[in-house]
């Protein structure tokens, strides 16, 4: 019993790894580029909250700051019923340029991000393998400089989620609101 659980554990890391090796990273990262304000356009996962949740989401803003050690701040801005909550995160640089790790001090789940595609000026395609006590999860988020993007970027999103397993109900163009988009300094 103790070796099938352990061959069954040591295929779901190998999975787990192939997974986050799979995930392209920006090719010649600007980290300097990326910082700056950002909305989030679509977000798309496999996970129980965004499931429960999705309906209830909107677009919100994000500000990306690097910090002296090379990391990066981020702050998003959301609503939340009648007010506007922000979360910040430290996302720790890696080996890899444009790949990041962060683990939630509330949940303890790991999450290893990576910077998909950015053109830094219009858009930017991050993908997020999510891995705590209770499985794994799989998060792509869109974002957009503007509070628009082009059918194409949308689509490219789609597809790109798609390809990391995916479904059409797991991915999501978040509506657009002015609630909490004033909020975000």
């Amino acid at each position: 019993m103790q070796v099938t659980l352990l061959g069954i554990l040591g295929l779901a890391l190998l999975r787990t790894l192939h997974a986050q090796d799979s995930i392209p990273v920006q090719a010649d990262f600007q980290q300097d580029k990326l910082t700056g304000r950002w909305y989030s356009i679509g977000l798309a996962s496999n996970s129980n909250w965004f499931k429960e949740k999705r309906h209830l989401m909107k677009m919100c803003t994000t500000i990306i700051t690097s910090t002296a050690e090379g990391n990066l701040e981020v702050t998003s801005t959301y609503p939340k019923g009648d007010q506007c909550v922000t979360r910040n995160s430290l996302y720790t640089k890696t080996e890899q340029p444009g790949r990041f790790s962060y683990t939630n001090p509330r949940w303890g789940s790991k999450h290893n991000i990576h910077v998909v595609e950015t053109n830094y000026e219009e858009y930017a395609l991050v993908a997020t393998q999510i891995s705590k006590s209770t499985g794994s999860s799989t998060m792509v988020l869109l974002y957009s400089r503007t509070k628009e993007l082009s059918p194409e970027r949308l689509e490219m999103f789609a597809q790109f989620s798609k390809e990391q397993g995916l479904t059409d109900d797991e991915i999501l163009i978040l509506p657009q609101t002015d609630k909490c988009m004033a909020d975000a300094a």
